[in-house]
């Protein structure tokens, strides 16, 4: 309906702030003279005092007939007494003259049944043009009893009025609701102007109460005729969404709907669910693609630690290849000058060295010419002497000089030339050192990283280590030897081993060993520095179980190992299997961890078949599963104590059979325990400390003498079973005239006489019922049972005190007749 009149309103080129009056012929008020002022507009279900029936404004020839559009601001002024003509009636206006009123008085009297029903007329017409009746009908097919529940918020003294009058802008059909014509006269004729303003304020309250009544309300059935207030219609709306508020999620379109549009809309078609569970879902969606979030912002902080560790590595690398860089250039420096020195100082030799040779030529050649001057001079002497006697011997004597002299051979070749040699600076370990600064320099020391878990088994361990800076490596170093507690460990033997990634799997070792490792990195150039040494353990040996300790009864098992290494371990692991059936054997149906020893009492289920295996587990990681043991839940099993054994009697190889071959010195000189029995040739059973029942069997001999039942573990034994209050025994002995049976506590029997000699005997140990029954297995019978509250668990007992045998039958399911009332 909303949409409705907004169109309307478009059409007629209206501002939203126009509204549309309904009227069989209305004259316009010019706007010059309407007020600004907003107020509600007067309902006909005013006050007796301001009510009447609505006037009939003035027809004029020249307005068309129809809708006629006034602005909001007309509600409160003066302006809106020609629109509403009702108020005039009561009020009066100074504004217009009294020929007016008494026109509206008239027109008022004279024509209400006919304009009303001209409106009742031209308010079908206009419902029916608008679709107003269908959308009704539509509205109450649909929604049912709802326009029931809607109506029934509005007051029911509007509802009253609504029915009755019709619209507030209708013309009254009924005489009962228009004032006397006499009081309309007289009020109309007041001339105290302070009269008019009272009564003017008067009404303007009641205009204002009602109109609020009007804009809660709501429309009511039978308003098809009265006016569409935007405002009213607009609250109405939003109350019914309040009330109605969205219910489901569409999943197609993304966005909470109402239930009613899914079955009657435009998302009728579409996937919808329940507003709880989709909210529940989108805050799974939203709490996961946080965590997605989270994680991305953790890598990217990651990388950003990363590269920050990147860029001051790069600065350090930069900062070694500097310093690199600038040592091999001062020793190519320092070496070029070396060679320098020495040719230059090669070269100064061979100067003087030719200086030398010419300078002692030269002396030589002085010498030679300061002799032949020497001659040259005497000879021209002796050619001028005149004495022919004295010129012939000095001629003879200088003959004789002038022959030796120029028998001496003058050297006239220059000693050493003038040319030096060339002489070339070897520049190879220059070239060399200049070469070597493009080389890298040796490496830096690696990181060897601790042990990570399972990188280990009993023989092997992974070793991974790291180098952190951009050297070159072609392969690493490592070396690893065992450790040793002794002070003197030095003596290990080291192994190394070379390889080219940074990690290695050692082979070859002992089980639960630690191993001292270190690791180097190598290049052309040198060796790097060890890495610190880190400790490594291999993991444990597969723990042994003892078959013949374990001890069962029908809901639980006691199951002991021992450990193959030398060196202890952290815990162990028992993983059970069910066996339903060949398929499943090897499924793991229970794990127990966190086991300090090497025994662990496990509950289990009655009737059942059970594989139990043990793993042992350290630093290194787990071992392999030992051999697994089968258990049987369906009878109490138990082994016999061989360290509380007499020394005459004999546990054969089955472990469940005891035999005594002589009595004549039962205190014998054989080596015996310290919880060994000495004077009663006995021993104990050891049975599982577990509340129930348990039962077993003695296979006996008719003519060996024996005793059987339970006793504590710290009973006496220097004593017989059944003397002391710390066992409880059936005794048999033979008499010359019978067999005798006697049922021992604290020395005590009753007495019992047992026709029957058994041959086979049943014991159930009852702790829930406080009892010790005996039978006579072959038959069934219930020969005696022993009433005690047991202070602490007891352990199976048997003795001989005849040479003979005693056979023991363990996990033998419980038979029925041992059923005690």
């Amino acid at each position: 309906m909303k949409s409705r009149s907004s169109s309307g309103c478009q059409a007629c080129h209206a501002t939203p702030s126009l509204r549309l009056i309904i009227s069989k012929a209305s004259p316009r008020t010019p706007m010059s003279s309407r007020s600004g002022s907003t107020r509600g507009y007067e309902t006909s279900s005013q006050s007796q005092d301001h009510s009447a029936s609505p006037p009939i404004p003035e027809s004029s020839d020249t307005e068309t007939e129809g809708l006629v559009f006034y602005h909001m601001d007309l509600y409160g002024s003066k302006e809106r007494f020609d629109i509403f003509p009702e108020e005039l009636s009561g009020r009066g206006d100074r504004s217009l003259g009294d020929t007016r009123e008494s026109t509206l008085s008239s027109e008022k009297v004279q024509r209400p049944q006919e304009v009303g029903y001209d409106l009742e007329k031209e308010v079908a017409e206009l419902a029916k043009m608008y679709g107003i009746d269908e959308d009704r009908e539509k509205e109450l097919e649909l929604l049912g009893g709802h326009l029931e529940k809607v109506e029934s918020r509005w007051p029911p003294a509007r509802t009253e009025k609504a029915g009755s009058q019709g619209s507030i802008y209708n013309t009254s059909k009924s005489s009962p609701s228009v004032k006397d014509p006499n009081q309309s006269t007289k009020q109309q004729g007041l001339p105290d102007e302070v009269s008019q303003g009272e009564n003017q304020s008067k009404a303007r309250a009641d205009d204002e109460a009602e109109s609020n009544i009007w804009s809660r309300g709501g429309l009511s059935s039978g308003g098809m005729s009265e006016e569409w207030n935007s405002q009213a219609v607009s609250e109405e709306e939003e109350e019914e969404e309040e009330e109605e508020a969205a219910d489901v999620f569409c999943s197609t379109c993304k966005i909470p709907i109402r239930a009613f549009d899914k079955l009657f809309g435009e998302h009728k078609d579409h996937e919808v669910a329940q507003l709880p569970s989709a909210l529940e879902s989108e805050k799974e969606e939203i709490h996961k693609n946080m965590c997605r979030l989270e994680e991305q912002i953790a890598q990217m902080e990651n990388v950003a630690s990363h590269l920050e560790e990147i860029f001051i590595t790069v600065e350090e690398n930069f900062g070694r290849q500097e310093q690199n860089f600038e040592v091999h250039y001062n020793d190519a420096v320092q070496v070029l000058a070396q060679k320098y020195e020495e040719q230059l100082e090669a070269l100064g030799e061979e100067k003087r060295q030719k200086l030398e040779a010419l300078y002692e030529q030269l002396v030589s050649c002085g010498k030679h010419l300061d002799t032949c001057k020497e001659l040259t001079d005497e000879t021209q002497e002796l050619f001028l002497e005149n004495d022919k006697a004295e010129f012939m011997k000095a001629a003879v004597t200088m003959v004789d000089r002038l022959e030796e002299f120029l028998k001496k051979e003058v050297d006239l070749e220059l000693s050493t030339l003038p040319d030096f040699e060339e002489r070339v600076i070897d520049v190879s370990e220059v070239e060399q050192l200049m070469n070597s600064i493009n080389t890298i320099p040796a490496p830096c020391a690696p990181v060897i990283n601790p042990q990570a878990p399972n990188a280990a088994t009993g023989t092997s361990l992974r070793v991974c280590w790291g180098l952190f800076s951009d050297d070159t490596v072609e392969c690493y170093q490592l070396c690893y030897k065992p450790v040793s507690n002794e002070r003197h460990s030095d003596g290990q033997a080291e192994h190394t081993l070379k390889v080219k990634e940074t990690y290695c799997t050692i082979t070859d070792l002992l089980p639960n060993t630690q191993y001292e490792f270190w690791v180097s990195a190598l290049n052309a150039s040198g060796i790097s520095p060890p890495s610190e040494r880190a400790v490594y353990v291999t993991a444990p040996s597969p723990p042994i179980i003892k078959n013949k300790k374990i001890q069962s009864c029908e809901n639980a098992v006691l199951v002991c190992w021992e450990s193959r290494d030398i060196n202890p371990v952290d815990s162990y692991t028992v993983e059970l299997s069910k066996l339903t059936d060949e398929e499943n054997d090897d499924i793991i149906t229970e794990s127990i961890v966190g086991i300090p020893n090497c025994e662990v009492l496990i509950h289990l289920q009655p009737t059942q078949k059970y594989h139990i295996c043990v793993r042992a587990h350290n630093l290194g990681g787990s071992s392999e599963r030992s051999d697994p043991v089968l258990i049987h839940t369906t009878g109490t099993c138990f082994h016999l104590n061989e360290d509380t054994a007499h020394p005459l009697l004999a546990i054969l190889d089955d472990g469940f059979t005891i035999s005594c071959d002589e009595l004549e010195n039962p205190e014998c000189d054989l080596p015996v325990y310290d919880n060994s029995f000495t004077r009663c040739i006995a021993i104990l059973g050891s049975l599982i400390q577990f509340p129930g029942k348990h039962y077993w069997e003695v296979e006996v001999e008719e003519d060996t003498e024996y005793r059987t039942g339970v006793a504590f573990e710290n009973t006496p034994r220097h004593g017989h079973l059944g003397a002391n209050n710390s066992s409880w025994c059936m005794r048999h002995i033979i008499t010359p005239s019978r067999h005798k049976y006697e049922f021992l506590h604290s020395g005590m029997t009753p007495d019992i006489r047992i026709t029957i000699p058994p041959r086979r005997i049943g014991i159930l140990l009852d702790y829930e019922n406080c009892r010790l029954s005996f039978f006579n297995a072959d038959i069934g019978q219930h020969l005696h049972t022993f009433k005690s509250r047991f202070q602490h668990y007891v352990h199976p007992c048997f003795a001989l005190e005849t040479p003979g045998i005693l056979r023991i039958h363990t996990g033998i399911p419980t038979p029925p007749w041992t059923a005690l009332p």
